[in-house]
């Protein structure tokens, strides 16, 4: 995907199906839901950043993810530094 073709939305979309493929159950997912709700751990989310290092080129590092609290935060790093 080049960078003038990454919305947004795109990005909440594949957030939201990355967490359910983590094991998150969809109709729990929000970008108001907690990780720890979510039953999402510190290993899924490794995982997360590694999904959307290779459908975007964002990297999240240690420091990024440890700051994570919401989806929203997740959706809202990956799109400012995706240009979204």
């Amino acid at each position: 995907m080049t960078p003038s073709t990454i919305t947004a939305e795109a990005i909440r979309s594949r957030v939201f199906a990355a967490l359910e493929e983590l094991g998150a159950d969809p109709a729990d997912l929000s970008l108001d839901a907690g990780f720890e709700a979510l039953d999402v751990d510190s290993l899924d989310l490794v995982e997360l950043g590694q999904i959307v290092h290779e459908e975007y080129g964002v990297e999240l590092k240690g420091a990024d993810i440890a700051n994570l609290r919401t989806v929203g935060d997740a959706v809202a790093l990956v799109a400012e530094r995706a240009g979204a």
